[in-house]
């Protein structure tokens, strides 16, 4: 029965599906957690999780007490009439506003009294990909992400191993796991996309993990 009301939210909302990006290697790493909503899920069973890439967050976070999380105007085609989203400066750190209908705001960088350096209590997003840091939403307090921890959410990045798995392929006939770019067989071109998602994110169900 959950499921089936989660999914008439969803249609509901009028949402686009993003794909996702969250943990690449089903771990369970796809959770931050308030003490006053309890587990939000960057990847849900049902509807669309968050896309990271190099200068936003796409898509939408669950909450079972909660209900959705929007990260971006994107996701609803609202940016004409109210502007607000998740920013990626490109170098880890998060800032702006997400909404949710049942709770407001969400700030990905607040602002706190005492605070001695700037993004001191931001969310950011690791090299490895964890997130880790502090959200604020006025209405539900403090969601914390702990990169020390096996459920914390984690995106997906190109590592030394995704590159070691590219080079396998490359050296094999029809290795159709490293044909990136949609052409038959394994070449530069492969290689220009593999170098992209290297400095980026890695996409939706990337194959090289």
């Amino acid at each position: 029965m959950k499921n089936h009301v989660m999914i008439i939210m969803f249609v509901w909302a009028g949402c686009s599906l993003w794909a996702e990006n969250i943990d690449p290697y089903n771990s369970g790493a796809q959770y931050g957690w308030s003490e006053n909503t309890g587990w939000l899920n960057l990847e849900p069973s049902v509807g669309s999780g968050v896309q990271v890439s190099d200068d936003k967050l796409l898509g939408w976070i669950w909450g079972e007490n909660i209900g959705w999380i929007n990260l971006s105007c994107e996701n609803t085609g609202y940016c004409g009439t109210v502007e607000f989203g998740v920013v990626h400066d490109g170098r880890g750190n998060l800032s702006g506003l997400a909404w949710g209908e049942n709770v407001g705001w969400i700030n990905f960088d607040p602002v706190v009294p005492g605070e001695t350096r700037m993004n001191e209590y931001c969310v950011r997003i690791g090299d490895d990909g964890a997130f880790s840091g502090w959200a604020w939403g006025e209405n539900i307090g403090w969601i914390h992400f702990d990169q020390t921890t096996a459920w914390s959410a984690q995106a997906c990045v190109v590592t030394l191993e995704d590159l070691e798995h590219f080079a396998d392929y490359w050296l094999q006939s029809g290795a159709v796991p490293a044909e990136l770019d949609g052409q038959p067989g394994v070449k530069m071109g492969d290689f220009s996309v593999f170098a992209h998602y290297w400095l980026t994110f890695c996409p939706d169900g990337w194959r090289l993990k």
